[in-house]
C-alpha cells in the first residue's frame, strides 16, 4: 500500500490569502464573514471555533458599526454602498483575479450596452463569484451553465462571453462553439462584431487540470477530497474521472469506502482549490492506518 498526496493540490493563493486575512484578523477577536469564506464545510468550522461567524447577504443590512470580511469570491457593487451606509468596515479579501474580471466585465457591460449587446456569464447561477460579476452589469448578465441555457440569450444581437474563474476549460470552450454556431445558424455568418469569447478562468485553476490528468495516471486508485458546494471540486473530479474510473468524491475521511481501495493499490489523494491540505493528510493518515491494522491482524 503507497499513499500519495498530490501536492499541486489544495488552496489557490485567493483562498490562501482570504484565510490568513480572516486569521488575522481574528486574533483581536470575533468576525463576520459574508457566506461561507470557502466551499468546505470542514474548514468552515475550524474557523467558526475560532471566532469566525458567517452571515447571509439579507443579514448585512441588520449589520451595523462591524467588521465584515468580503471572502475571495468578491462582491457586487451593492454590498460596499451598503457598507458605507451601515457604517461596516470591510476586510477585503477579493481575489485580485477576480477583481481585474468584475473590472472587464464592467468595462464590456458599458461598451456592448451602447451597441445593444449582452454580457453572458459561463458559471453557476447564485454562486457567489457570478453575483459580483453580474453585479457589474447592473444584474443584466445572462448566466449559461449548459446547452438548455443559450435559448436567453438573442442570437440577432452581438455577444460577449466571459466565465467564472473556476469553471472547466473543456466546458467553456464547448459553451464558445456552441454559441458560435447559434449565431451563424441565426445570422447566416459570424461575424468580429457578433461575438467576443473572454477565457477569463484562472490560470492557477486551469493549469491543474493537465496537473491532476498525469497524477490520475500515475496511480491506481484516487480518492478527490472536496466540499460538496465546491463548482471547482466538481470540476477537477471530473478530470480525474475521466483519466481514473476508479476515482472516488468524498468530502473527508469518513466517507471513504475501503472496498474502492485494494491492499496493494498505489492510492492518489487530490482535491480542489478550496480543500485545505490538512484534510487531505486526514483522509491520507486514515487509509494508510486501516491497512496497517488490516495487516497486522
Amino acid at each position: 500500500m503507497q499513499v500519495t498526496i498530490d501536492q499541486n493540490s489544495g488552496y489557490c493563493f485567493g483562498v490562501e490569502f482570504a484565510i490568513q486575512m480572516a486569521e488575522d484578523e481574528m486574533q483581536e477577536g470575533s468576525l463576520y464573514c459574508l457566506g461561507d469564506i470557502v466551499h468546505n464545510s470542514m474548514e468552515v468550522k475550524r474557523l467558526n471555533d475560532k471566532g469566525l461567524k458567517i452571515i447571509e447577504r439579507d443579514d448585512l443590512k441588520n449589520i451595523k458599526d462591524s467588521k465584515v470580511l468580503i471572502r475571495a469570491h468578491g462582491e457586487p457593487p451593492e454590498t460596499y454602498q451598503l457598507a458605507l451606509e451601515n457604517n461596516i468596515e470591510l476586510v477585503d479579501a477579493s481575489c485580485p483575479v477576480v477583481l481585474k474580471l468584475q473590472n472587464r466585465v464592467k468595462i464590456a457591460y458599458d461598451k456592448i450596452k451602447k451597441a445593444g449587446g449582452q454580457i453572458v456569464i459561463y458559471g453557476k447561477t447564485g454562486h457567489a463569484e457570478v453575483i459580483g460579476l453580474t453585479g457589474q452589469t447592473n444584474n443584466e448578465a445572462i448566466i449559461v451553465m449548459e446547452e438548455a441555457d443559450l435559448d436567453k440569450i438573442d442570437f440577432s444581437k452581438p455577444v460577449t462571453l466571459f466565465s467564472q474563474t473556476t469553471k472547466s476549460t473543456k466546458g467553456f470552450y464547448h459553451i464558445r462553439e456552441l454559441i458560435e454556431e447559434r449565431i451563424k445558424a441565426h445570422k447566416g455568418e459570424l461575424e468580429e462584431i457578433d461575438f467576443t469569447a473572454n477565457d477569463s478562468i484562472c490560470r492557477q485553476v486551469s493549469n491543474r487540470e493537465p496537473q491532476l490528468l498525469k497524477f490520475s495516471e500515475e496511480v491506481d486508485v484516487i480518492i478527490f477530497v472536496s466540499g460538496k458546494k465546491s463548482s471547482n471540486g466538481k470540476a477537477l473530479y471530473s478530470v480525474c474521472k475521466q483519466q481514473n474510473e476508479r476515482s472516488y468524491f468524498v468530502e473527508n475521511e469518513e466517507e471513504v469506502d475501503f472496498d474502492w481501495i485494494r491492499p496493494t493499490d498505489h492510492v492518489g489523494i487530490c482535491g480542489a482549490t478550496s480543500t485545505p491540505m490538512w484534510l487531505m493528510q486526514n483522509v491520507a493518515q486514515y487509509i494508510e492506518n486501516h491497512f496497517a491494522e488490516t495487516v497486522e491482524i
